[in-house]
């Protein structure tokens, strides 16, 4: 079983904001009893997609797996992502705000896509197929790498930026499109509304549609991308479970838990303090009642985030001599 719990060892500022006086007991036993792994911090797409099977081309490839989700079809065409942001300037640094925070309309994002392929044609025609969820395609593969949106959310976007021998025509772009996008009549209004413009895309998960893999394990996940990835696979996608038991971490499958992720994302020390609290109730006092019944294989706990990872199996129900240490010190 492997259980993703992104930005659950975050960075030290927001851990030491919001660790005070905490006490969660079952996660602080299965933290000193499990052994403690690094694992690759490409986040959350990354993990997913190794995890049921899929390679990594330039990006790992989501764009065409979730534009077939979204209802568009792929071909064998190269597709990037280009999903609407906020891009906020502030002292030293220009910070990245997602689309999940902008709440656009249908209306919105048809609208400001119609301007943008207007003004740039071919080269930057974004196809808003869902309101958060923008793609744009390209007959052959550019020559770039990029981070996925997950990673990049509440970060200095500087060394985020794509990279590659045509990184420079898209920036070039990009910084053009903020100033077409500042004056335009959707923003307008949302900022008069006070909300947040869109004033950039970001570019991430570029690929062609690779060949479908049977992963008929279940997976457990209510993010998009992940259960576009799941559907993809053939995975028996299923929403989060109501019922804990040792049946459910003795299996095979993945279960994304990813409470944590917009507080972690922003630095907000209390709403990842409340989201990790219900985690303890949730999932961390029924997976240590449950840990005597793991199988040889055990469980692996996951941040993909931070490149932190647990593994647990029965054995370490009984390592009764390893004290729980302080949260602060199990985290960092």
């Amino acid at each position: 079983m492997l259980l993703l719990v992104p930005h659950l060892f975050p960075n030290a500022r927001l851990l030491e904001a919001a660790v005070q006086d905490l006490h969660l007991p079952a996660l602080q036993a299965l933290l000193s009893r499990g052994q403690r792994l690094p694992c690759p911090a490409g986040g959350v797409e990354a993990a997913l997609c190794e995890a049921l099977g899929i390679a990594r081309q330039q990006d790992w490839p989501l764009a065409p797996i979730t534009l077939a989700a979204d209802g568009g079809v792929a071909g064998d065409a190269y597709w990037l992502r280009a999903d609407p942001v906020h891009l906020r300037v502030m002292r030293d640094r220009i910070v990245l705000a997602d689309s999940s925070v902008l709440e656009l309309s249908c209306e919105e994002a048809d609208a400001l896509a119609k301007t943008i392929g207007e003004h740039f044609g071919a080269g930057l025609n974004p196809q808003p197929l869902h309101p958060q969820r923008w793609y744009l395609r390209y007959p052959e593969a550019p020559q770039l790498t990029t981070t996925p949106l997950s990673l990049a959310a509440g970060c200095d976007i500087d060394p985020l930026l794509p990279q590659g021998p045509d990184a420079m025509r898209f920036r070039a772009e990009l910084n053009e499109l903020q100033m077409l996008l500042h004056e335009h009549p959707v923003n307008q209004a949302r900022e008069a509304r006070g909300e947040l413009p869109v004033n950039s895309l970001w570019l991430w998960g570029g690929g062609r549609l690779p060949i479908p893999c049977a992963t008929p394990v279940p997976l457990h996940a209510g993010n998009a991308e992940a259960r576009a990835l799941g559907v993809f696979c053939n995975a028996r996608v299923e929403a989060l479970p109501a019922h804990r038991d040792a049946l459910l971490f003795d299996g095979d499958g993945v279960i994304l838990l990813d409470a944590l992720t917009g507080a972690g994302q922003v630095g907000d020390a209390y709403g990842w303090r409340e989201a990790l609290r219900e985690l303890e109730q949730d999932w961390f006092m029924p997976l240590q009642g449950a840990l005597r019944k793991i199988g040889p294989h055990g469980l692996r706990l996951i941040d993909p985030v931070n490149g932190k990872a647990l593994h647990l199996n029965a054995r370490n129900a009984w390592k009764f001599w390893r004290r729980p240490r302080s949260l602060i010190s199990l985290l960092t």
